[in-house]
């Protein structure tokens, strides 16, 4: 029940639409491109998300996943695994493979807007198509 609390929580308020510039979701490649850095979060609501021992919830907030050669399949894939840890208002994410050099992946941020409840999103999760969200782009 907690992770769904999280979870809720998290889509609500870590939603990667924001009204301001200074407020966007930043992707950097870091320790010699074998992680990568993601910013641009509220450092309060990214520590609570954090204190939730259940580290997949990551995995359901800010999936990564690798750029397949047909884009219009990006909706069937699997989610790269790897860990997530929190550094200050840094998510780190380092896959168990790492990233290959010439791939291209992509982050992808469900998007929240004052139109649509929690749980309408949450309901939308399940149907193809339904979820809003912004697939942020990087390559190594």
């Amino acid at each position: 029940m907690r992770v769904l609390l999280v979870f809720l929580v998290g889509l609500m308020l870590f939603s990667c639409s924001r009204k301001s510039d200074e407020n966007r979701i930043v992707i950097k490649l870091s320790d010699s491109n074998h992680s990568i850095h993601i910013s641009g979060f509220d450092k309060a609501i990214i520590n609570d998300i954090a204190r939730d021992t259940d580290t997949s919830v990551w995995q359901g907030l800010l999936p990564v996943y690798k750029m397949p050669v047909d884009t219009d399949d990006k909706d069937f894939l699997t989610a790269q695994p790897g860990k997530y840890k929190v550094v200050d208002s840094l998510v780190i994410f380092t896959p168990d493979t790492a990233f290959k050099k010439g791939q291209s992946y992509f982050l992808r941020c469900f998007k929240f807007d004052d139109t649509q409840s929690v749980w309408q999103l949450v309901g939308a999760r399940k149907k193809l198509g339904n979820l809003r969200y912004t697939d942020l782009q990087f390559s190594y």
